[in-house]
């Protein structure tokens, strides 16, 4: 079969044959439709990754979408080493094959529930957003903060607050449920101006986190109070990504003088819920109610594909 085949760390995937695998008994071959090009697969392929893989050579892509041999379309995950997701076929437990609704595409279903599983969490599960909250999305122009701006209007947020460094997304965002933005490439003074004047006096109630580093950074000392107030309501920031810094510098006063709770996304969810954000993100796909930019891509052409940079908030998909 064809696939996407690591021999080195560090170094691109190349196009080249690879033997097929051979089911067990607790194992099911899926003939592979879409597989998504995520940050994490290049991250295991650089050996950076704990998941990363021990021997070489190894196929690379962790799930995708594809057909088992009765027909079913399925979205799989955790294809059993060496086989990946980036081939013309991959072997994965029956327990990680779950049902695609019709209505969603090949590509969309492919890149989608990584993402947006992550982002549906980020906000029910952990930060337990309510009907009629304030939500700040920071980092909002990538892929995940994208679907987490319409994810928040969809779950009822009264106000949707998306922050992030590309312009022209940033406008887009406006169509997609956001009810005001905050651009990060201006200045420190600028910035924190704009945090504060969408906190208002109430602040905000949950602020989803995909960047941290300097932008958090503004963002907490924008929300630190200079004299005491009373507590009307809590607020929750969700560290989630570190795509602009792995640290901050976080002084006392920030915690001491406002309602703040930091959360991290504290792992992988029990099973049931894990199937229910798949569920609840996969139908408002086939709805129409999330929308997602992809770029299909031939699985031939994987070692450009995995060097190029590819625009913000959209999601590669590899087509063997």
């Amino acid at each position: 079969m064809d696939a996407a085949v690591l021999r080195a760390f560090g170094r691109p995937p190349r196009f080249e044959a690879f033997p097929e695998p051979t089911p067990s008994m607790d194992e099911e071959i899926v003939w592979v439709s879409a597989a998504a090009l995520k940050p994490v697969d290049k991250q295991m392929a650089s050996a950076s990754h704990y998941a990363s893989p021990r021997e070489l050579p190894a196929v690379c892509g962790s799930d995708g979408v594809g057909r088992l041999r009765d027909g079913t379309r399925v979205f799989f995950g955790g294809p059993r080493r060496p086989y990946g997701a980036m081939a013309q076929c991959t072997v994965v437990p029956r327990a990680f094959c779950f049902p695609v609704p019709h209505g969603v595409e090949d590509d969309i279903a492919a890149a989608l529930p990584n993402p947006g599983v992550s982002g549906w969490l980020s906000l029910t599960w952990r930060a337990k957003m309510t009907t009629g909250e304030t939500v700040l999305i920071l980092g909002a122009t990538g892929v995940t903060g994208k679907l987490a701006v319409q994810m928040a209007k969809l779950l009822g947020a009264g106000r949707v607050i998306a922050a992030g460094r590309n312009e022209p997304a940033l406008k887009s965002l406006l169509e997609l449920g956001a009810d005001a933005t905050i651009r990060l490439e201006t200045s420190d003074e600028e910035l924190t101006r704009a945090f504060a004047r969408e906190a208002g006096d109430t602040g905000f109630d949950v602020i989803v986190d995909y960047l941290w580093g300097h932008p958090t950074e503004v963002l907490l000392a924008a929300l630190t109070r200079s004299e005491f107030t009373a507590i009307t309501s809590e607020m929750r920031l969700l560290q989630v990504g570190d795509g602009a810094g792995p640290a901050i510098s976080l002084p006392a006063a920030v915690l001491r003088s406002a309602p703040l709770t930091i959360l991290g996304t504290a792992g992988i969810p029990p099973r049931d819920v894990l199937g229910d954000a798949y569920k609840q993100v996969m139908d408002r796909a086939a709805s129409g109610e999330l929308r997602m930019d992809t770029e299909r891509v031939p699985l031939a052409d994987i070692e450009n594909a995995w060097q190029r940079e590819v625009r913000s908030g959209r999601r590669v998909v590899i087509i063997p």
